[in-house]
Formats: C-alpha cells, structure tokens, sequence
C-alpha cells in the first residue's frame, strides 16, 4: 500500500491532474466568491477582462509553448539552453510589442474604451502582461521538463493567493479596483517565486543562436495560429456577447457560469493532454509511431469514456449545478450548460487530435482544423447575436401582446427570454462547429497514422480498467 501510494504520487499524470485540479478548485472558489461580490454588469466585465489577458497570453506564448514542449523532450544540454533562450527572448519581445500597442490604444482611443465593457482590460492589461512574463516562461519549461511537482506549487502561489484574498475581501467587501491590484499582487508573487528559484530560465533569456529562433518560430507560426483558434473557439463567444448592445456585460456575467463549469469539467482531459503531448512528441522524434497512436487510443478513447459518465451527471443536475456556483439569479442559464455538456463529450477526441498532429511534426494540419473551427463559430456567432436574437425578441414579444400583456410588460418579458435564448444559440453553435473541426482533424492524422476506430474505443476501456484497478489498490 505504501509503495503503491508512493508511485502515485510521484506519477506525472497524477503530479498533472493535482496540478490543473488543485488550482482549478481555487480558481472555482474564487469565482464564487467574486459572483457574490460584485453587480452582475461588473462581474460581466471583469470577465471580460479575464477573457481577454488569455486571448493575448495565447498570442505572446502561442509563439514559443507548443514549439518548446515538443523539442525540449529531445534534447541535449547545450539544445536545452538554446531552447529556453529563444522561448525567452520571443516572449519577451511579444510582451513588450502587445504592452505598448494595448497602452497606445487605451490613450488614444479613451473615450471610446472607457464607455465599453473592455475598459478594465485595456487599463490593466499592459501592466499584467509584463508581471506575469516570468510565471509564463517557468510554465513552458516546467512542463517541457515534466516537472509537474515545480509547476504545482507555482500555480498553487499564483491561485492560490488569489483565491484566500477574496475569501477576506468576502467580510471586507472592498470594491472592484481593490480586488484588481491584488490580482496583480498575486500574479507578481508567482512571478517572483520563478525567477527566485531559477524556473523561469532568466540567466538564459539571450543563451540562443539564430538557427534555434528559426526552429522555434517556424514551428510556432502555426501552432500560434493553432491555440489562438482553440481559444477562439470559446472566448469569441464572450467577445461577440460583450459587444452586442443588447447582450452586453450583464449576458457575459449570464454565459460565464456555464462556460466556467464546463472548464472545471475539463480538469482531468487538460492533466492528461498535458503529459501525453512530450510523450507522444517523443515518441514521434523516435519514428515510433505505434507508440504514437497508442497514447491517442488510450487517452482520447479514455477520456471520452470518463467524460460521458461526468456530463451524464451534469446534465441530469444542470439546474442543481449552475445554482450551487452562481446563485439563483443565475439558474436560468440551466440549458446552456447542458448544451456544454454535449460539446464536452466531444473535447477528448478534438483535443488529442491536436495533440496528435502537432506530435507528428504537423502543427499546420491542426492549424487549418481549428481555423475551419473557430471562423465557422465566430460566424455563427455573429449570426446568433446580431440577427437571430433580435427575430427571437420580435417573435416573443409580438406573441405576448396577442396574449393580452400591456406592450412595456410584453417587451421586457420578451427582451430577458431573448437573451437567456440567443445564448443558448451561442452554445450551440459551439458544437456544431466543433463536430466539423473533429472530422478535418481526423482525416488529417488518419492519413499519416492509419488508424483504427475500434482501437481508440477497446484501448479506451483498457486505459478505464488500469485506472480503476490502480484506485482499487490504493
């Protein structure tokens, strides 16, 4: 039983899931705390800007996260100090290059910003991108590495901190620009602590020759390209919703619940995406390709099997669930979620797929996939938001007024029903769009692999059984 317990604990898919599940229970009470803190248009906004930092971390890291990841599993010394000096150096020139541009905005276009629901992200973006480039570039090597234990307790520092601040401020109550600047304290902490303890590679920010730039850079422009689509797919929602005069901050604040659900249910597949990319790029680098197709059998077959059981679960219990995180007012957004639970069961086949091509050394294969994914659901989007939300409003409140209610009675009614409806539209645009990126990436990893449908189910319930019997043990 020691042994056993021992083994698991120094496992790096368990070392993962404690990683992305520790920090995602904090990251969970912390949004429950700040739901319950702040006027929904507020949190809306705070969303927003939440939102937002990640779009742009997506763009500055895109560059160099996945390319790193995958050469330094490979590696020898003198590549690894090369490596982590390109990756290093391209996110310091992108944090500086995004700072000034988001700054310039801000100043030049101020009015304009301040009157939308963006104005807290480009006020305080600039500043957050540089505290968070150390913690960033820690997390990249950290993972390259497998060092998930350093990761842990990184993130642990970063969340964590945030999370016992809002747990305070719950009696304080002090506002939303109080909340903010701990935010940033917090982030600059986590930073802190990766520089201190050498994690972060800064000694080596200009150890790089042109040639391993190159390497990085040529790898990277698609796989940029690549998480830049991935976090379209679901933030374009978010954007699209704040824009709209009609759905605005206070429809953000509605779909985020169910949008922050479906990422806590994510929690185990990003643990195990996470350790299977530097195997499977391994594997690919060794010409191993049963190997290759082995882990995606296992992991996306598994996980899929695992996933119908939680979204079962939720499904069932949406309302129950969607109450527990945002409260009552909040309860109406039930249907959206179970429409995220639907798009759930189809994230372990898309994401190992990714995983997959960009393995293989494929990264624009996958870069077309996510782009035909997140175009389609940003058009669709639009679509939902700015056309069929104001036919479903016309259509309910006319049916209201033949039904006797006086026209403001009838038009409120029919403006909150809209609204609740056109996100459930969003939602579902999202799976469909999603089904579609699932069958281009499928053709394009089949063609080079040849693999086998029946495997990815018969490995799935391979890898379910290992797994039971390893907590039957324990």
């Amino acid at each position: 039983m020691k042994g056993l317990f021992k083994k698991i604990l120094s496992s790096n898919n368990f070392l993962s899931l404690a990683n992305n599940g520790l920090v995602a229970v904090f990251a969970f009470l912390s949004f429950i705390l700040l739901v319950r803190m702040v006027p929904q248009e507020t949190f809306g906004e705070w969303i927003l800007f939440i939102t937002a930092s990640n779009f742009l971390d997506m763009l500055r890291f895109g560059v160099t996260r996945t390319a790193i990841i995958r050469f330094l599993s490979a590696a020898d010394a003198d590549g690894e100090k090369k490596l982590i000096g390109a990756n290093n150096f391209i996110n310091l020139i992108s944090t500086l290059l995004l700072a000034v541009l988001i700054g310039g905005i801000n100043i030049v276009f101020n009015e304009s910003v301040s009157e939308s629901g963006f104005a807290m992200f480009f006020a305080w973006y600039p500043l957050l991108s540089i505290i968070t480039l150390p913690f960033n570039n820690a997390q990249s090597i950290l993972q390259a590495e497998m060092k998930f234990d350093k990761m842990l307790w990184l993130r642990i520092v970063n969340v964590g901190s945030f999370m016992l601040f809002l747990a305070l401020n719950f009696f304080l109550k002090a506002g939303i620009e109080i909340i903010l600047i701990a935010y940033l304290l917090t982030n600059l902490a986590s930073s802190l602590m990766a520089s201190v303890f050498g994690w972060d590679g800064l000694k080596l920010t200009f150890k790089f020759d042109k040639e391993t730039v190159r390497t990085v850079l040529d790898f990277g422009k698609y796989t940029t390209g690549t998480l830049i689509g991935s976090n379209l797919l679901k933030s374009s929602d978010t954007f699209i919703i704040g824009l709209s005069p009609f759905l605005g901050t206070l429809g953000v604040a509605l779909y985020s619940i169910p949008l922050k659900l479906t990422e806590i249910i994510e929690i185990p597949l990003r643990s195990f995406t996470a350790t299977a990319f530097p195997q499977m790029s391994k594997a690919s680098i060794l010409k191993n390709y049963d190997e290759v197709k082995l882990i995606f059998y296992r992991n996306g077959g598994g996980m899929t099997i695992l996933m119908m059981m939680l979204m079962t679960i939720s499904f069932v219990f949406a309302e129950e669930i969607v109450t527990l995180l945002g409260g009552q007012d909040y309860r109406i957004t039930a249907n959206i979620f179970r429409m995220f639970c639907a798009y759930g069961l189809l994230l372990p086949i898309d994401r190992f797929i990714g995983v997959g091509l960009d393995s293989i050394n494929m990264p624009q294969k996958n870069f077309y996939k996510v782009v035909i994914m997140a175009s389609s659901n940003i058009i669709g989007d639009l679509v939902a938001v700015f056309g069929l939300s104001f036919i479903i409003r016309g259509v309910s409140w006319i049916i209201l007024l033949v039904n006797g209610l006086a026209p403001d009675s009838a038009y409120n009614v029919a403006h909150a029903f809209s609204i609740v409806k056109t996100l459930e539209l969003v939602g579902f645009v999202t799976i469909l769009f999603t089904i579609a990126g699932i069958l281009v990436g499928y053709y394009y990893l089949n063609k080079e692999l040849q693999l086998s449908k029946k495997a990815i189910f018969v490995e799935g319930f391979a890898f379910i059984k290992q797994l039971f019997t390893m907590l039957r043990k324990f």
